[in-house]
């Protein structure tokens, strides 16, 4: 197995490299001079801007820009915005934001999906598979910023359950409302998937010899249909979490979280590359991490799967 996590990491060497330079190339590459929006409507002197250009090496070639990027990425510097702060502190503590939030959403969204596909799916053509169905679609027909401000009010206004913005609570309690509402989209496909999936298999031969032979329904669900079943969810959740992760910033700007969403998305509109690619650059680790845990355990869910 060392030698495939190994050959795994080698192969996300050209992934990320590619990437990056495509997000670097695409971020630079935006209309406008960055200097000169530092001083909005006001004039700047021509050899102040050619010194800051300089400094932020904005005069090189995009390649040679690159470059200086990673040389300084392998060093643990992820570099400074256009008025000198290290983007490594800027993006700190919103970093734990997003996270607690990525992942309070995804544990709702693994629990209480699996447990909804499993319900639905052990009871395929009746009530509950129908009602299971007919939940999960409204919720993916609903835009998550109507969820987020429907739940912020009849939650948190209303009833009073939960804060409605902030984190002054700390964690778990400002997280649960919103994350909630982050994951409301993926538990619907968790759930749907898992609830078709495992249906399918309860058809399987191999579920059929394990009833012929007379194992408990339990034993035969939970050791061998839902193992198999849940297989294809584990790679759902797997990039979901990279979504999350990435795109949180309607459910951040409606709770008034303070994450890496709103930060990219103020530095997008302040011209600030830097901020950008760096918090993508985050982004696309974290990203090749969780695919490699998800290949991992496909071996765990299905011994026939072996690396080799």
């Amino acid at each position: 197995m060392w030698r495939y996590v190994l050959r795994r990491l080698l192969q996300a060497i050209p992934v990320f490299i590619g990437t990056t330079l495509l997000i670097y190339a695409m971020v630079f590459a935006l209309p406008g001079d960055p200097i000169q929006a530092l001083a909005g409507d006001k004039p700047v002197p021509e050899n102040v801007l050619a010194v800051l250009r300089d400094r932020y090496n904005l005069n090189d070639p995009l390649l040679v820009q690159y470059a200086k990027y990673m040389w300084g990425l392998f060093q643990g510097d992820l570099g400074e915005n256009y008025t000198g702060q290290s983007v490594s502190e800027m993006l700190s503590g919103r970093w734990a934001v997003t996270a607690q939030l990525a992942v309070t959403a995804w544990v709702f969204e693994l629990v209480l999906g699996v447990l909804l596909g499993i319900w639905a799916g052990l009871r395929r053509g009746r009530f509950a598979d129908t009602l299971v169905l007919s939940g999960t679609t409204l919720v993916i027909a609903v835009p998550v910023f109507v969820l987020g401000y429907a739940a912020q009010l009849l939650f948190g206004l209303h009833w009073q359950i939960f804060p409605t913005a902030g984190t002054d609570d700390g964690w778990p309690m400002s997280y649960l409302l919103p994350g909630m509402v982050l994951g409301s989209l993926g538990l619907s496909y968790v759930a749907r998937l898992t609830r078709t999936s495992l249906s399918e298999n309860l058809r399987a031969d191999y579920v059929r010899t394990a009833n012929a032979k007379g194992l408990s329904r339990a034993r035969v669900v939970g050791r061998h249909a839902l193992r198999n079943s849940l297989i294809p969810v584990v790679t759902y959740l797997g990039v979901d979490f990279g979504n999350m992760m990435a795109g949180a910033v309607v459910t951040e700007g409606i709770f008034n979280l303070p994450g890496i969403g709103g930060q990219v998305f103020e530095s997008i509109q302040l011209k600030e590359g830097p901020v950008v690619v760096g918090a993508v650059t985050l982004l696309v680790l974290i990203f090749l991490l969780v695919n490699l845990v998800v290949d991992l355990l496909y071996g765990v869910l299905d011994p026939r799967i072996r690396y080799e």
